[in-house]
């Protein structure tokens, strides 16, 4: 090796291109079900309720998040090309170029964008939360302070980003991203503690009553959140230890966020919970209905238990009404 070749950083340089290649593919998965989640909402629904209600707001959604999706991934894409191709003289050589990269604008337009796109996702998991505990003030409260909260700290990012601050010196980024894994985590133990003791309640009630709708719901939520909060601590150790390991997981973690979501809508559409079950046309289901007779000057309260499914405007199956109460 010649004496005036500039020093570099392999490890550094190999985890930023493995990184963008994570990207891509997390990308592709992300457009795939972007595309599924499109048609599944878009075709009529079998049934009325919170599914057709929330269809339009649900595309709207999808798309919007889709569309900043693209945008940063794009933009990663692009100066991907410029670390090793377009700028590959400048001073420094690729190790200079990714260290400082917040000195380009094409990447704070990339936070930027991805920033807005979490902000969406997170919004739409508050919506859930709060639907779920009947708009409680004491659940509303703390949660939309945690929102806040982040949409401060990606302000603050911005601002450093936009100062040309090393990305990975950035102690408000490392906040940002605890809070929004904090705010994910949070929503999942509030719906599913929630969830479960609405289902504890029924079955106390109704000695036989099917809690598979409940379970149905506790699923999804776990389903959703366990992959996005595995990763995104990961990301935030190794960004907190300024380890490149971070590098593998940056240009990827909005888009398994994304997915995360999607997989939710997409089951909500097709009134399906598990991808690997077909669901039941026709499930059983016990409610309870109240009805008072008078005799001779006392009124006796009986409780009737009928089983729905024959009700005017067609049969829903378990599944599908858990996919109505998770949009809802």
């Amino acid at each position: 090796m010649s004496s005036d070749t500039p020093s570099t950083d392999l490890w550094l340089e190999r985890s930023r291109l493995d990184g963008m290649i994570l990207g891509a593919v997390s990308y592709g998965g992300f457009f795939i079900l972007t595309v599924q989640a499109a048609i599944a909402l878009m075709q009529r629904p079998r049934h009325g309720g919170k599914i057709a209600e929330h269809r339009f707001t649900l595309l709207a959604y999808v798309f919007i998040t889709f569309i900043l999706g693209t945008i940063g991934f794009a933009a990663n894409a692009k100066y991907t090309q410029m670390i090793w191709i377009d700028l590959r003289g400048a001073s420094g050589g690729p190790v200079a170029l990714i260290e400082d990269e917040m000195d380009y604008p094409i990447n704070v337009m990339a936070i930027a964008c991805y920033f807005v796109m979490e902000l969406f996702m997170q919004a739409l998991l508050l919506h859930r939360c709060f639907v779920i505990w009947n708009w409680a003030r004491y659940v509303m409260v703390p949660m939309i302070t945690l929102y806040i909260g982040m949409i401060a700290m990606a302000i603050l990012v911005l601002v450093e980003s936009s100062a040309g601050a090393v990305f990975y010196n950035i102690n408000t980024e490392l906040a940002y991203l605890s809070l929004e894994v904090g705010l994910t985590v949070t929503y999942s133990v509030l719906v599913t503690s929630r969830l479960l003791s609405m289902r504890g309640m029924m079955k106390q009630i109704i000695r036989e009553y099917d809690s598979s709708t409940y379970d149905t719901i506790v699923l999804m939520v776990v389903e959703s959140a366990m992959a996005y909060v595995v990763y995104a601590i990961v990301f935030i150790v190794s960004f907190g230890m300024h380890s490149n390991v971070s590098n593998l997981c940056f240009l990827s973690i909005s888009h398994v966020q994304g997915i995360a979501q999607l997989l939710i809508i997409i089951r909500v559409a097709r009134g399906r919970a598990i991808t690997s079950e077909q669901t039941r046309a026709v499930a059983a289901r016990t409610t309870i209905a109240f009805s008072a007779t008078v005799s001779d000057g006392t009124v006796e309260t009986n409780i009737i238990e009928r089983t729905a499914g024959f009700e005017e405007g067609g049969v829903q199956s378990d599944s599908e009404k858990a996919a109505e109460m998770d949009t809802a």
